[in-house]
């Protein structure tokens, strides 16, 4: 696991040398192991290591080919290297290392562009052709590693983390305030321009192509389903066989001990139980109900295995938001980045690679709002005119059960459903925000496009594929990599896998939800590996008790200084949000969640903006 960064301008070489190492530097926490750098009257490539595969020197990136006319800069791991390498080698080509990485560069020379959907694994990278001046950036299939670019007149800057593009001295740093209203929404940036202005994520599937100023940008895997018919059993048979297969190779794949997180969850204690590392991790709060360490340590135990545990304090949650800020680049509000943060820097004592359950939930349905009661199946086949009118009927009534529920149902699937994370209203964003920036942006400016992809398919499914382009490529991915990157350690996800998921995705959903489970027969394969009680257990997240800490004194004065600082002002609507923070202080409204978003947003500013 690494950091690439590179630019292209018009400055000459020596100059690139000073501004290329400086980049780099920024992101070191990424990969203290090593360096290395290559720059020419076009380009500049950085690299940064953290060896895992071939730890000689012979690993050391930039590489090039043969005759030095492609030169790479790599970060990710490839699973299947190997059987590419060995194809590659009955066609002529000649290896000098034992990496992934020389395999990206002859798989190049061979497939062009038809070698990324080959390559299992997770990966973000840039390819340089020296004869012809092109550049190739590639992001994985489904967002493991992140990957930004800034493109301005006449330059270029790309890497791993944005923070990197503030040593180049063409990069303005700028507030992109359009993205404030969908994150006070979502509690993550969800466009592809990020809150830098001018700053952009590759999409996960896609790759670019940049020469003489001008960028065309592709998409080379999306997703989707279709669906075979076959027995249960039959699926569950095969879907073991691929789950171990992929287990195994993120296990397997590495020259430096591999470890996992644990937590109370189906997902982690199905990948340990497979794996068997010597050593899992886990953190939680001491506090009811916010903490799963005692379940991971008894697990731990039954399979004979070490778990290292932390628990973490309010002190340490609140002196850690800063550094995690950083570390995220744009503001970042789901709570579990915090213990996640913690989680790594406790596995960073130990090991250099993590296995981790992430994916499993997108793959194979296994959120809680996938599985809708039959009451709500059957109020859906009412036409939506009809339901439509008993929401606006019931609105303005005093409050009664169900009444929530029948007005979210009375608008169309693309409005009521649009992933996790979601605290506010479009309307309650607006109010929040200052006048200046309220605007007239709307959840389905930015979720339609996508239903559209999906409009013929089930229910589940539509959800499915919302959760996969937006929950877990701008939240769940995004904080596991920042996290784990933050405390130099590399983190792997074997349940959200190319193979994988081309075998998942035939699945019927029938098989995916069924007798009020979700995740069935995931839940079903898991269960033969582990007790029964964490196979069944419902999905609980990571819980953080933020919430209750800001009805503390000391933390209720914190947040409050942050809310009445003079640039909050540049934002929100000052009155509006200390009166949410007066009213949950003074237990009127629940509001810590959407205290929580405005605060990690003023905390990010305050780092990027104020200190520098």
């Amino acid at each position: 696991m690494c950091g690439i960064v590179g630019f292209v301008d018009n400055r000459k070489t020596k100059e690139k040398k000073e501004i290329i190492k400086k980049m780099a530097d920024r992101i070191i926490h990424r990969g203290p192991d090593a360096e290395g750098y290559y720059t020419d009257a076009i380009v500049a490539l950085g690299h940064r290591r953290l060896s895992i595969l071939d730890l000689s020197k012979s690993g050391a990136q930039p590489m090039y080919n043969e005759d030095k006319s492609l030169a790479v800069v790599f970060n990710g791991e490839i699973y299947n290297y190997e059987s590419i390498r060995e194809e590659l080698k009955q066609k002529g080509h000649i290896f000098k290392t034992k990496t992934d990485t020389e395999v990206i560069l002859h798989g190049y020379e061979e497939f062009k562009e038809k070698l990324f959907s080959q390559l299992r694994g997770m990966f973000s990278f840039v390819i340089y052709n020296k004869n012809t001046s092109e550049l190739v950036g590639v992001r994985d299939h489904f967002g493991i590693k992140p990957f930004y670019y800034y493109k301005k007149d006449k330059t270029l800057l790309f890497g791993s983390e944005i923070k990197s593009f503030l040593e180049h001295p063409d990069f303005s740093k700028v507030v992109n305030t359009n993205a404030l209203k969908m994150f006070l929404i979502f509690q993550y940036s969800v466009h592809e321009e990020t809150f830098f202005k001018d700053v952009y994520k590759l999409k996960p599937g896609h790759y670019f192509k940049y020469k003489n100023g001008k960028m065309i940008i592709k998409e080379y895997f999306h997703v989707d389903y279709v669906k075979s018919d076959k027995p249960y059993d039959v699926y569950k048979k095969e879907l073991t066989s691929i789950l171990e297969d992929s287990i195994k190779y993120h296990q397997t794949t590495s020259d430096v001990e591999v470890g996992s997180y644990l937590s109370g969850g189906v997902d982690s204690s199905y990948v340990v139980s497979v794996a068997k590392p010597d050593k899992t991790f886990s953190v939680g709060f001491d506090m009811p109900g916010f903490d799963e360490t005692g379940l991971a340590h008894d697990l731990s135990k039954k399979l004979n295995i070490k778990n290292f545990q932390k628990k973490i304090t309010s002190d340490e949650f609140f002196k850690i938001l800063p550094t995690i800020m950083y570390h995220t680049d744009e503001p970042h509000a789901n709570l579990s980045t915090v213990p996640l943060y913690f989680l790594s820097g406790l596995a960073h004592e130990q090991v250099k690679v993590v296995l981790s359950g992430e994916g499993s939930d997108e793959m194979f349905a296994g959120y809680n709002e996938y599985y809708e009661p039959l009451s709500l199946r059957l109020y859906t086949k009412l036409p939506l005119g009809l339901r439509k009118i008993i929401a606006k009927f019931v609105n303005p009534l005093p409050h009664f059960p169900g009444q929530n529920t029948l007005k979210l149902y009375g608008k169309p699937f693309y409005e009521r459903y649009i992933g996790h994370g979601s605290y506010m209203s479009e309307e309650e964003a607006n109010d929040i925000l200052a006048p200046d920036l309220r605007n007239k942006e709307t959840i389905v400016d930015v979720i339609k496009p996508y239903y559209e992809n999906v409009k013929d398919c089930d229910e589940i499914t539509k959800k499915m594929y919302i959760d996969m382009h937006f929950w877990l490529p701008q939240d769940i991915l995004l904080k596991a990599d920042k996290m784990t990157m933050a405390n130099s350690i590399e983190l792997r996800v074997p349940l959200l896998d190319s193979v994988l998921y081309s075998y998942a995705k035939q699945i019927p959903t029938k098989y995916f939800v069924r007798n009020k489970e979700t995740k069935s027969i995931f839940r079903d394969i898991a269960k033969e590996k582990i007790p029964e009680e964490w196979s069944k257990r419902r999905k609980l997240g990571f819980p953080v008790p933020f919430s209750k800490w800001i009805k503390e004194e000391k933390y209720y004065f914190m947040v409050k200084e942050k809310f009445e600082s003079e640039y909050a002002s540049l934002f929100f609507d000052k009155e509006y949000i200390c009166d949410l923070l007066y009213n949950h202080y003074h237990n009127i409204n629940n509001n810590g969640r959407k205290i929580y978003n405005i605060y990690v947003f003023l905390v990010w500013y305050d780092i990027y903006f104020n200190k520098n």
